[in-house]
Protein backbone atom coordinates (compact mmCIF):
# COMPACT_ATOMS: atom_id res chain seq x y z
CA UNK A 1 0.00 0.00 0.00
CA UNK A 2 1.10 3.40 -0.86
CA UNK A 3 0.69 6.26 1.85
CA UNK A 4 0.12 9.99 0.36
CA UNK A 5 0.41 13.10 2.06
CA UNK A 6 -1.22 16.29 0.67
CA UNK A 7 -0.31 19.50 1.80
CA UNK A 8 0.12 23.02 0.84
CA UNK A 9 3.58 24.32 -0.41
CA UNK A 10 4.77 27.88 0.88
CA UNK A 11 3.62 28.93 -2.38
CA UNK A 12 0.33 27.74 -1.96
CA UNK A 13 0.44 24.99 -4.53
CA UNK A 14 -0.60 21.55 -3.53
CA UNK A 15 2.20 19.10 -2.76
CA UNK A 16 1.54 15.45 -2.70
CA UNK A 17 4.62 13.05 -1.32
CA UNK A 18 4.12 9.24 -1.64
CA UNK A 19 5.21 6.95 1.02
CA UNK A 20 5.87 3.20 0.57
CA UNK A 21 5.27 2.32 4.05
CA UNK A 22 3.79 3.47 7.27
CA UNK A 23 7.59 3.61 9.03
CA UNK A 24 8.72 6.11 6.49
CA UNK A 25 5.61 8.35 7.77
CA UNK A 26 6.12 7.51 11.28
CA UNK A 27 9.25 9.38 11.23
CA UNK A 28 7.94 12.44 9.91
CA UNK A 29 4.56 12.26 12.18
CA UNK A 30 3.04 11.43 15.35
CA UNK A 31 0.81 8.28 15.60
CA UNK A 32 -2.10 8.94 17.39
CA UNK A 33 -4.52 6.06 16.78
CA UNK A 34 -5.45 3.56 14.46
CA UNK A 35 -8.44 3.63 11.75
CA UNK A 36 -10.91 1.10 13.67
CA UNK A 37 -14.38 2.65 11.66
CA UNK A 38 -13.91 3.15 7.71
CA UNK A 39 -16.38 0.99 5.58
CA UNK A 40 -13.27 0.44 3.59
CA UNK A 41 -11.88 -2.28 5.22
CA UNK A 42 -8.25 -1.50 3.62
CA UNK A 43 -8.02 1.15 5.84
CA UNK A 44 -9.07 -0.68 9.03
CA UNK A 45 -5.76 -0.62 10.87
CA UNK A 46 -3.78 2.30 9.11
CA UNK A 47 -2.73 4.84 11.83
CA UNK A 48 -3.75 8.16 12.40
CA UNK A 49 -1.68 11.18 12.84
CA UNK A 50 -1.57 14.25 14.49
CA UNK A 51 -2.52 17.06 12.05
CA UNK A 52 -3.73 15.29 9.22
CA UNK A 53 -6.69 14.12 8.18
CA UNK A 54 -7.26 10.87 6.97
CA UNK A 55 -6.88 7.92 6.15
CA UNK A 56 -9.01 8.14 3.24
CA UNK A 57 -9.13 5.49 0.46
CA UNK A 58 -7.87 7.28 -3.09
CA UNK A 59 -8.39 3.73 -5.62
CA UNK A 60 -7.53 0.47 -4.78
CA UNK A 61 -3.91 0.65 -2.93
CA UNK A 62 -3.57 4.60 -1.21
CA UNK A 63 -4.11 5.90 1.94
CA UNK A 64 -4.16 9.30 1.67
CA UNK A 65 -3.64 11.73 4.47
CA UNK A 66 -4.55 15.54 4.43
CA UNK A 67 -3.48 18.52 5.91
CA UNK A 68 -6.58 20.40 7.65
CA UNK A 69 -6.16 23.24 5.11
CA UNK A 70 -6.61 21.19 1.96
CA UNK A 71 -8.77 18.73 3.18
CA UNK A 72 -11.20 22.15 3.86
CA UNK A 73 -10.29 23.22 0.72
CA UNK A 74 -11.10 20.13 -1.66
CA UNK A 75 -13.88 19.56 0.35
CA UNK A 76 -15.71 22.73 -0.34
CA UNK A 77 -14.47 22.23 -3.95
CA UNK A 78 -16.30 18.51 -4.19
CA UNK A 79 -19.64 20.15 -2.34
CA UNK A 80 -19.79 23.17 -4.83
CA UNK A 81 -22.92 23.33 -6.60
CA UNK A 82 -22.02 23.15 -10.26
CA UNK A 83 -23.57 24.40 -13.11
CA UNK A 84 -25.71 22.64 -15.70
CA UNK A 85 -24.58 22.55 -19.11
CA UNK A 86 -26.85 22.86 -21.51
CA UNK A 87 -27.36 21.63 -25.36
CA UNK A 88 -26.84 25.07 -27.64
CA UNK A 89 -29.78 25.62 -29.78
CA UNK A 90 -29.15 25.03 -33.38
CA UNK A 91 -31.15 27.16 -35.19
Amino acid sequence: MTYRVVTHGSNGEIMTRDYESEQELLLLHTQIGIEDCSTDLNLRGKPVFRGLIGPIPEGNCIARYESPDVFEMLTKEWSAPRRKRHPKKVG
